[in-house]
Order: C-alpha cells, then structure tokens, then sequence
C-alpha cells in the first residue's frame, strides 16, 4: 500500500476505521465511539488520502470494505488484538455523560483540577476525561468535546466562551521580595523577569506602568506557567501573578506579591466546543437553529 506522507497516522483514525467496518456505517462507527457521523467521515477521509486508496465503498445502506480496506483491516485486527494482549491499556470510559476536556498542564493543574469534584458530583454526575496537552486539538476529529485555552480571542471554527480575563501583578519568593523592598516600578528591573510562553505579560504590566520592557539576557522564560511559579517560589527571579491560576499559591505563602499595581494580560481563557457539538446541545436546548447559525457565522 502507497502512502502520502511518512507521518504515522493517529490511532484514533484506525479506531475509527476499525469500527466502521466491523458496523458497516459510519453511523453506528459514530455511536460506537462516542463521535459524531462527520468526525468518522473525516478520519476516513484522512485515512484514503493517507494510503493514496479507498478503503470503503459507500452506499445508501451503508459502506462496505474494499479490497484494500479488507486487508488492511486485517493487519489493524491483528495489531490492535496484540496491544490488547500484551499491555495494560487504560480504556477510557464512553457514554452519554462522559465528556472529554483538553486543556493545557498549567490551566488543568491550576484551575480546572480543584474544581474536578464538584463538576463531577453535581447532579448530572458527569464524568470528565482530561487531555492534557499544548498543542491546539482538533476537536471534531480527535473526538474531544470541549477545550480549554489562552489566547487573544475566539477560536475560528469553533463555538467559544470567555472564562475569565486575568488581572496581573508581579510576584516573587517571600526572600527575594524582602530584598525587592517597595518603590517605583523601574526596580524590579533590577532583578531577573520570568515569563511564559513570551513577553507580553511582562510588556503589559510595564506599560502600564508608563515602563518599556524588552527581554533581557538575564531574564527567564517557561513555556509552561507550573514552571514558572516554581522558578519563582525557588528565587530564579520575578513572575507574574495570573488569578485565579495562582489563588493557592499565593495562599500558602509560597509566592508573594511584591508590587500592588495590576494590569490586564492580553490574553484570556477561552471554553471552546466543536461547532457540530454545539449544534447538538442547542437542538436538546430548543435553541431555534437560525440563532445558532448565526453566531456560528459571528465565530468564523
């Protein structure tokens, strides 16, 4: 078999293939894991492209295999049978009250995971599955119901809410900001900066604070903010706060606030849902789909 591309194909599209031929419908493939009818159409779709054949046949009652797509059904019956013989593979759990959550490490260990009890003992008795990841998921495709992001505003394509926005000012280790002391703002330049991802937390604050500030060779940078609390509460230098992620820390007495002026990161957290998710929750909520399309269109 021919492919595109030396990159090795996800296994959720030959979960998906998998399932499509054992049911002969991409339907019942899509129930079976939880998905909707488009997202197994467009892993098998990835999957034809990928191999530079079709694998099914489709028709009004359904889809048949090819006979490429028989062979290769075959040896993905064969490799999952082995995996499932010899590992301990976690089997995440699937059902109608099951929703998968991807986020980023920082947002899931800071904000989302003290509040894992109550979503989940409320009386909808949801069951959430976290994804832990940095990258920017494919929501349809990869079967993720929501995610969770920073960023500078709604994600194209994708139905989004704002969470929170975060106010943020400078903090430190209770040792560093005695020697910090209080001032103008120009002294914490005196002092390594720590910063996340990039600077433009750090610009924000200083300027507005009438500050330019330009990254500097004794200056930090963590790609993920739970490293950068830890730089911060070890005395690598100074970080901002950014609530409500760091309402334990500070808290606790492991960070410090060492400067009272705030300014607004121009970034925010964003709860994003695939469009054809949203369509399904607003039909079970009687939301006319006129409305619905509507701001589907606003997003885009």
């Amino acid at each position: 078999m021919l492919h595109s591309s030396d990159q090795l194909l996800p296994l959720e599209t030959l979960r998906a293939f998998d399932a499509a031929a054992r049911t002969g419908s991409f339907s019942a493939a899509a129930e079976r894991l939880n998905l909707t009818h488009g997202a197994i159409s467009r892993q098998i779709a990835k999957l034809e492209d990928w191999l530079g054949l079709k694998v099914f046949e489709r028709n009004a009652r359904g889809v048949t295999l090819t006979n490429e797509g028989n062979r290769l059904h075959l040896r993905t019956t064969e490799a999952f049978a082995l995996i499932s013989v010899n590992s301990d593979r976690w089997v995440e759990p699937r059902g109608t009250a099951v929703v998968r959550l991807a986020s980023i490490p920082s947002v899931s260990g800071l904000w989302l995971m003290p509040r894992m009890a109550a979503l989940e003992n409320n009386p909808t008795r949801l069951r959430i599955v976290l994804d832990v990841d940095n990258r920017q998921a494919d929501l349809a495709d990869e079967g993720i119901d929501l995610s969770v992001r920073c960023g500078r505003g709604r994600i194209p394509g994708r139905v989004s809410v704002q969470l929170f926005e975060e106010h943020i000012f400078p903090i430190a280790s209770p040792e560093l900001a005695e020697e910090i002391g209080h001032g103008d703002p120009d002294r914490l330049l005196k002092f390594p900066l720590i910063n996340d991802s990039d600077a433009s937390a750090w610009r924000a604050w200083f300027a507005a604070q009438g500050v330019d500030y330009r990254p500097r060779p004794q200056d930090r940078r963590f790609e993920d903010y739970n490293l950068v609390l830890d730089a911060a509460a070890h005395g690598l230098g100074i970080a901002l706060a950014r609530p409500p992620l760091t309402a334990d820390q500070l808290k606790s007495g492991r960070i410090v606030p060492v400067d009272e002026r705030v300014a607004l990161n121009p970034v925010s957290y964003w709860l994003a849902a695939a469009a054809d998710l949203a369509r399904r929750i607003a039909e079970q909520a009687g939301l006319a789909p006129e409305k619905l399309e509507a701001f589907l269109q606003d997003e885009g």
